[in-house]
């Protein structure tokens, strides 16, 4: 199934160009996919964060992934989610903190946020090929895990665009 899935791709103004690539495919110059993630917070303050698998890095990342080809932004959250850890996400809870290109990466990033309590993490059902576990994660647990570099690199940085995000809204920390 892995080398079936298909993704859409955009032009330099994200819009469709009524094409797309199987997953594993070279993004052809000149167009772009689009690449979404999620940090989901507690009322407590930590995020629920997951051990990637090996064949994936096994570093510490949020959710995140590429929609399938039909998909919008928020519906590719969505699914990643659902798919990789077994969560469903209110679509009207989610808010978008962040949203750019990369030119040399040729992709569009959609970063979302979302503030709810997930009981019982460890009865999620995650994709193996994916993930190993989840945990929930402070702020410095996060920042030590990435001085230590097992966090995902490019996921830090998105991490660090929401702490500026939240601190300059009413979000709390």
């Amino acid at each position: 199934m892995e080398n079936i899935e298909k993704r859409d791709l955009y032009d330099i103004n994200r819009k469709l160009t009524g094409k797309t690539i199987f997953k594993g495919e070279a993004i052809p110059d000149g167009k772009y996919i689009t690449v979404v993630l999620v940090f989901i917070q507690n009322s407590e303050g930590k995020f629920l964060i997951q051990k990637r698998s090996k064949i994936k890095n096994g570093k510490f990342a949020t959710t995140g992934g590429h929609p399938k080809a039909g998909e919008d932004s928020i519906q590719g959250i969505l699914t990643e989610v659902k798919e990789e850890i077994g969560l469903d996400l209110n679509p009207k809870a989610l808010q978008l903190y962040y949203s750019g290109r990369s030119d040399k990466d040729k992709v569009f990033w959609d970063d979302y946020y979302i503030k709810m309590d997930v009981p019982n993490i460890e009865n999620l059902v995650s994709q193996k090929e994916e993930v190993d576990s989840v945990c929930w994660l402070s702020i410095d647990e996060i920042e030590a895990l990435m001085k230590e570099d097992k966090f995902f690199k490019n996921d830090y940085e998105e991490f660090e665009i929401l702490l500026t995000w939240l601190k300059k809204g009413t979000q709390i920390l």
